[in-house]
C-alpha cells in the first residue's frame, strides 16, 4: 500500500471516528495536520465537532450566501409583484427537485471534472473547472467549497435569460427563478455543510456525508452527487462497494494536473 493510499484510509477512518465521538483531538490533529501536509496539501486549519450554530454563522463569512440570498429576494419579490400565476405553476419546483440528482451529476462530470483542452490554439480550461481542482486539491479550505462569486455573477444573468426564454408568462418565470436559486442555496449549504466539521446527527444526513467524504478521499471517479446518496450515481454506474474500489492517486490531483 502506498504512503497515499493509507493515508486515505486514516482519513476515512478517521472520519468514521469522528461522527460516533471517538476520535480525539490530539489525534485528529495529528491526522489532519502532519499527514495531510505531508501527502495532500491540506493549507487548512481543523477544528473538531462544531455546532450547527457555529458553522451557520460561518456560512455567512463568504460572499456567495449573499449573492444567491441576494438573487432570490428578487426572484421572489418579482414573483409576488407579478400576481397569481397558474396552477401548473407548481408542478415547477416538483420537477426540478426531482431531476436535481442527475443535474448534480452531468454539472460534476462534464463541468467541475472538465480535463483541459487545447482546441485551435487556445486552452480551453473554464474557471469552474479550475476552481473545482483547487477544491480537490484541498477539500478542507472553506473558501474553495462555495461557487466562485465571479460565476454567480454571469450566471445570474444567463439563469435570468434562460427563464425568460422558456416560460410563457411573467408568473412563471419568476417560479422558475425562485426555485432555482431556491435550489441553489440549498446545494450551497449542504456542500459548505459536508466540508465542515459539523458532526452529521441523522442517517440521511451522514449518508450523504460519507458519500461526499469517498469522492474526496477514496476516488474521484465515483460518487458525484452533492444533496443526495445513492441515486443518480447509482443510475450511472458511480456508487459501487467502496472496499472494491482502489485509493485513486490523483484523487486530490484531478487529471493528474497541477493547479
Amino acid at each position: 500500500m502506498s504512503p497515499r493510499e493509507a493515508h486515505a484510509l486514516r482519513k476515512l477512518e478517521a472520519d468514521e471516528a469522528r461522527l460516533d465521538g471517538k476520535l480525539d483531538g490530539k489525534l485528529d490533529g495529528k491526522l489532519d495536520g502532519k499527514l495531510d501536509g505531508k501527502y495532500v496539501g491540506d493549507r487548512a486549519a481543523r477544528r473538531t465537532n462544531q455546532s450547527l450554530r457555529e458553522v451557520f454563522a460561518e456560512f455567512w463569512h463568504h460572499p456567495s450566501p449573499y449573492l444567491l440570498a441576494t438573487c432570490l429576494l428578487a426572484a421572489v419579490t418579482g414573483r409576488v409583484l407579478a400576481g397569481p400565476g397558474s396552477w401548473w405553476e407548481l408542478l415547477v419546483p416538483l420537477g426540478l427537485v426531482a431531476v436535481l440528482p442527475v443535474v448534480e451529476w452531468l454539472v460534476h462530470v462534464f463541468i467541475l471534472h472538465w480535463r483541459p483542452r487545447r482546441v485551435a490554439g487556445l486552452t480551453l480550461d473554464p474557471l469552474l473547472a479550475r476552481k473545482h481542482r483547487a477544491h480537490h486539491a484541498s477539500p478542507r479550505e472553506i473558501p474553495l467549497v462555495f461557487i466562485p462569486w465571479q460565476a454567480q455573477l454571469w450566471l445570474a444573468s444567463a439563469w435570468t435569460g434562460l427563464a425568460w426564454l422558456v416560460t410563457p408568462s411573467t408568473t412563471a418565470m419568476f417560479t422558475l427563478l425562485v426555485t432555482i436559486y431556491t435550489i441553489k442555496s440549498g446545494y450551497e449549504w449542504t456542500h459548505y455543510l459536508l466540508h465542515s466539521d459539523y458532526r452529521p446527527k441523522s442517517a440521511y444526513y451522514r449518508a450523504i456525508w460519507r458519500n461526499h467524504r469517498l469522492h474526496h478521499y477514496k476516488s474521484e471517479h465515483y460518487w458525484f452527487t452533492v444533496t443526495s446518496a445513492g441515486t443518480a450515481d447509482r443510475v450511472f454506474g458511480t456508487a459501487p462497494d467502496p472496499a472494491s474500489v482502489p485509493t485513486s492517486p490523483t484523487v486530490r490531483r484531478l487529471h493528474d494536473l497541477d493547479l
